[in-house]
């Protein structure tokens, strides 16, 4: 699409009436210009007037590889000549199952069933329905809750909304949603007992266990982001949480969902964050980076155990009654497997390890700043909160959007971030060069001292 033969006041004419954006107060919105970007290159977003900057969220988390990426290009092109599209409600394609294949083997072992969808939402959808729907399966008609964690999110559609936990996106939805049983942020938990972080497994494996006595009779699932709360402030896990989370929900009998949307292809410093204490989950879902951040693609994976409960003569009814029109996109697989490729080529998980030591250098030149209270990391995913009393931990007011004006403030550096509230996060392309990541810190440093300076 010809996009340059209209004029930029029209393309801003045209946004700033009809154009409802995500997570965003139209209000805000409408009282500046929007910032158009034009195409993308490498680690960078080029806007309209060509201004590069630094793709410091790797587009909402999803982008792997960087912008442009010819093999990723290429293999969209070539599976475009061939098919652009075709279901997979009683059909199949080669490219959905050359995927399929490659993501179990991948994934942490046990997992070798997959079911694609379209985004980290919808993939959630599924792992909660398919958690469901396997103990209904199996005769036990009791087990229908879920246990989710305080401050978890795992996308905006109802199903995983209800096992959410972050009431400024998910409170107003209430009477929409069905009843969790929600146990406390792990980070925030130990914050609040005194107890260091590293010591804080046991803590707050307790939490779990107590809950799962208590209701596992009645309880399908326990859902969590493996390592670290992405969307509730880049909140880390203690160490040693997720192997005893595994290891109680076996011994409870209930199924463990590890949402790796955010997490995944390599977003921890390993391909999925499971690894890092050698856990399997009965269920995976996948999202955001699959397909190196170029389509929309998401999947599901699950043990064989569970994909048996599903296996029936049709007359039954024990068939998973549930999918999309896009399911399994040829033109999505074919990126996808582009994307897995270039993790070979490029050796990215090789690479990574100077990368995330260079960020928590980095990270630690921003502790210092007199603004800044706490600074979290795992892997390439960080945040940076600011507070106006960072010793006694006092937030700015809500009104001053203090996290929001820096990260419009880095822009003028060259730099584009987004902030979850007054926390800024820095979670770049996995191909982020070194001298782009410091340009990245020394961005945020700028902009903090400019916006938290002058109040």
């Amino acid at each position: 699409m010809d996009w340059k033969k209209y004029t930029k006041d029209e393309l801003i004419k045209w946004d700033l009436e009809h154009l409802w954006h995500p997570f965003t107060q139209m209000k805000e919105w409408s009282a500046q210009p929007p910032l158009f970007i034009a195409r993308g290159e490498g680690n960078h977003l080029v806007d309209l007037e060509g201004k590069r900057y630094i793709d410091g969220v790797a587009s909402l988390w999803a982008n792997i590889h960087g912008h442009g990426r010819v093999e990723i290009t290429r293999a969209i092109e070539q599976q475009l000549k061939e098919l652009d599209h075709s279901t997979l409600l009683g059909l199949t394609h080669p490219s959905a199952s050359i995927l399929a294949k490659r993501l179990t083997e991948l994934a942490p072992p046990g997992l070798r069933w997959v079911f694609y969808s379209e985004s980290g939402s919808t993939a959630v959808e599924i792992a909660l329905k398919m958690a469901f729907q396997y103990w209904q399966n199996k005769g036990h008609g009791q087990k229908t809750k879920f246990i989710c964690l305080k401050e978890g999110y795992h996308g905006d559609t109802l199903g995983a909304v209800s096992v959410g936990g972050i009431g400024l996106f998910h409170d107003i939805y209430g009477p929409l949603l069905f009843e969790s049983i929600k146990l406390p942020c792990p980070y925030l938990r130990c914050k609040e007992a005194g107890v260091p972080l590293q010591e804080g497994s046991e803590l707050c494996a307790s939490d779990l266990e107590k809950i799962l006595h208590k209701h596992h009779h009645e309880t399908a699932a326990f859902i969590l982001e493996p390592r670290i709360q992405g969307a509730g402030g880049m909140l880390p896990a203690p160490p040693g949480y997720l192997k005893a989370a595994r290891e109680l929900c076996t011994e409870f009998e209930v199924l463990l969902i590890a949402d790796e949307v955010a997490t995944g292809f390599g977003r921890t410093g390993a391909m999925f964050a499971c690894e890092a204490e050698g856990v399997s989950p009965d269920i995976l879902c996948l999202g955001k980076g699959i397909t190196g951040g170029y389509l929309p693609l998401a999947a599901t994976l699950c043990t064989h155990e569970i994909f048996q409960a599903f296996w029936a003569d049709y007359q039954e009814f024990k068939t998973f009654f549930h999918g999309h029109t896009y399911t399994g996109n040829p033109l999505a697989c074919a990126a996808a497997i582009a994307s897995l490729d270039l993790f070979e080529k490029d050796q990215t998980l090789e690479t990574l390890k100077p990368k995330i030591e260079l960020l928590a250098s980095g990270l630690e030149a921003l502790r210092a700043l007199p603004w800044v209270g706490e600074v979290r990391q795992v892997g390439m995913m960080a945040g940076v909160e600011i507070f106006q009393d960072p010793e006694a931990q006092v937030p700015y007011p809500l009104e001053k959007r203090m996290g929001h004006r820096v990260c419009m403030t880095v822009r003028k550096h060259g730099v584009i971030l987004r902030n979850l509230g007054d926390t800024i996060v820095i979670l770049p392309p996995l191909s982020i060069e070194p001298q782009e990541l410091e340009q990245i810190i020394t961005s945020v440093q700028k902009a903090i001292h400019e916006v938290c300076g002058s109040k």
